[in-house]
């Protein structure tokens, strides 16, 4: 079976993207692991060529046979950023944005209990079920997904709504046959304060207050190839723009993504995934997207001497609503990356990626669609990938 459906009944009953871990210890009752990967690029983009983090990172898992056939398990994962500051704003998630140079930052923590009948349930920081909907495009290294509705508030790690690495979930999981099943609720009460990006829009958001969300993904193993995945995510956020003006929307974000054979297999690997979603994210100025369309798509051909060609093509445009809010101005989000994965003996991999933007932030005012246009452009990388 795919390992998309990680609805087993192991340890690690909550979905996670492909990874690896060492066991370090294991005897009757107890197990301990150690994963993770340290990642070195050179990338040129924005006019400026330097040596940058990838997604590097390192996790610690847990487990503990309990009675009556129930296990318990831990989870705990820091993104590590172990080649030191950069000039170019350019995150642990391969986007480009204001971030410190800390030397960790929290991905993941939650504790769960899991039975191979009841299922398992899980409580703190995880990946949203709605990533079971759209993970099958986010395996580029360098440039993932940003349309998928998972990295939402300007390429964050979805916290804030639940889709991608969501904070405060409890998470329950089960399946049966072929079918998989993710339902959770994020449960909190937290306002957010939105970095100022220089730009004087009276329309950018300042502020966002946001309460529970709740999500479900639905995962379907059609055949030995095909995987089939729908779901949505919906919440109620209200917002304070630099005028002062109070918004209050409801976040709401459905979809479908088909999956074609397995990335970590010889062979053809296709996937695409297609959402429709309402004040679910914001442009690059940090201004609500009132609605807008997303489409991810990845393909890729894994040879028998280890080299893996790769190409996606993404985008995320806002509709009619977006223009009227913001008359002259125009968001989308588009662009296609070509690429190459040398995996040599399963641990390392080199790799070569390039993008290509055909982004449109058309703007009356010249100053938005600068700052619209400043985290898009071409690019090329060259990268090594160890993984633990």
């Amino acid at each position: 079976m795919n390992k998309a459906l990680v609805v087993l009944p192991l340890a690690m009953l909550v979905f996670v993207p492909t990874s690896f871990a060492v066991e370090v210890f294991k005897d009757s009752k107890n197990a301990f692991e150690v994963g993770g990967f340290v990642d070195a690029r050179v990338i040129n983009t924005q006019d400026v060529t330097e040596v940058v983090n990838g997604i590097s990172r390192i996790n610690f898992g847990f487990t503990r046979e309990m009675s009556n056939d129930w296990r318990s398990y831990v989870k705990l994962e820091w993104g590590v950023n172990p080649f030191g500051n950069a000039t170019i704003s350019y995150s642990s998630e391969s986007n480009f944005e204001t971030k410190s140079g800390d030397f960790l930052n929290n991905r993941l923590g939650y504790i769960g209990v899991s039975h191979a009948d009841f299922g398992s349930i899980a409580i703190g920081k995880q990946w949203g079920a709605w990533y079971d909907v759209v993970y099958n495009t986010n395996y580029g290294f360098v440039w993932d997904g940003n349309a998928s509705g998972t990295y939402t508030y300007n390429k964050s790690d979805g916290a804030i709504n639940g889709v991608g690495r969501g904070d405060k979930v409890i998470q329950y999981r089960n399946s049966w046959g072929d079918l998989g099943i993710a339902v959770q609720m994020q449960l909190k009460n937290s306002q957010t304060d939105i970095e100022d990006d220089g730009s004087n829009n009276p329309n950018r958001l300042v502020m966002t207050e946001y309460d529970n969300t709740y999500g479900i993904g639905l995962t379907y193993q059609a055949t030995d190839k095909l995987v089939i995945t729908v779901g949505g995510n919906i919440g109620e956020p209200e917002g304070t723009t630099a005028s002062g003006r109070i918004i209050s929307e409801t976040d709401y974000i459905y979809g479908m993504g088909l999956t074609w054979g397995s990335w970590d297999e010889y062979g053809w690997y296709a996937a695409m995934n297609v959402n429709q979603n309402e004040f679910h994210d914001t442009d690059n100025l940090g201004r609500f997207l009132q609605e807008s369309v997303g489409l991810e798509t990845l393909l890729s051909y894994y040879l028998d001497n280890s080299v893996k060609l790769l190409a996606s093509y993404n985008i995320l445009e806002a509709g009619d609503a977006y223009e009227a809010a913001h008359p002259g101005d125009v968001f989308k989000r588009q662009f296609a990356v070509a690429g190459v994965h040398y995996v040599w003996d399963n641990s390392v991999v080199l790799y070569l990626e390039g993008r290509v933007d055909f982004s449109d932030f058309s703007s009356a005012n010249p100053e938005n669609e600068a700052m619209q246009s400043v985290s898009e452009d071409d690019g090329v990388a060259i990268g090594i990938r160890y993984t633990l």
